[in-house]
C-alpha cells in the first residue's frame, strides 16, 4: 500500500505565506485603528457643531471682554456651566443688531416663547460626574479643559478631556491654576468622578 503525504511538498511556503499575509493584515487593523482613536473624528478637537445662531466667542468674550459666566450663569452654582438663554442674548440685543440676519433665530425664539436648542461642543461620557462649580472656585480657568475658546470665531471643541487630561491636572494642578494660587490636595480617588 502506497503512503499519501498528508500535505502537499508546497504547503509549508503557503502557510507561511498565508501567516505572513495574516500579520501584515493584523497590524494594519491595529495601526489603523490607533490613527482613528487620535484623529479629529474620534475626539471630535477642533470640529464646530451647527449652532442656532452664529456666535463668536472671539467677537464677545476677546474683543467685548464679556466674562464667561455673564452667559454661561451657573458654572459658578450648578454641576453644569448652563448655556445662554434667549433673554441673555435679548439683554445686549434688544438694543443693538436687532435686524441682522444672525439674530434671526434669538428674536425668533423670544417671539415664539420657544427656547434656543444649542449643540453640545463638549461632551463627557455618562459614567463621568464633573462640577464646574468645584473646579471654577479653585480657579481653572476655562480654557484648561476647552481650550482658548476667547480666540474662536466658531466655537469648537478645544481639548480631548480625556482620563488622561484629567488625571494629569489633578496629579500636577499648578500649570492650570493662576499664577500664586497654592496647589491644595486634589482628588485622585476613583469614585470622585466615576460615581
Amino acid at each position: 500500500m502506497a503512503h499519501t503525504p498528508l500535505f502537499r511538498a508546497g504547503a509549508s511556503a503557503a502557510f507561511r505565506a498565508w501567516l505572513l499575509v495574516g500579520l501584515f493584515l493584523l497590524l494594519a487593523l491595529a495601526s489603523g485603528a490607533f490613527a482613528f482613536y487620535h484623529s479629529q473624528w474620534w475626539s471630535r478637537v477642533g470640529l464646530a457643531p451647527s449652532q442656532p445662531v452664529l456666535f463668536s466667542h472671539r467677537h464677545h468674550a476677546q474683543e467685548l471682554r464679556i466674562d464667561c459666566r455673564y452667559c454661561h450663569s451657573s458654572v459658578e452654582t450648578s454641576p453644569f456651566a448652563g448655556m445662554p438663554s434667549t433673554q441673555t442674548c435679548l439683554s445686549c440685543h434688544s438694543q443693538i443688531f436687532t435686524d441682522t440676519a444672525m439674530l434671526r433665530p434669538v428674536i425668533a425664539s423670544a417671539e415664539e416663547n420657544r427656547p434656543l436648542r444649542w449643540a453640545r461642543v463638549t461632551r463627557i461620557p455618562d459614567f463621568v460626574y464633573f462640577d464646574h462649580r468645584l473646579h471654577v472656585a479653585r480657579g481653572v480657568a476655562c480654557a484648561a479643559c476647552h481650550g482658548p475658546v476667547q480666540d474662536m470665531a466658531l466655537t469648537a471643541k478645544g481639548e480631548r478631556l480625556d482620563m488622561r487630561q484629567c488625571l494629569d491636572c489633578h496629579r500636577h494642578p499648578a500649570p492650570y491654576l493662576p499664577a500664586g494660587t497654592a496647589a491644595a490636595k486634589t482628588l485622585t480617588d476613583c469614585t470622585a468622578c466615576h460615581r
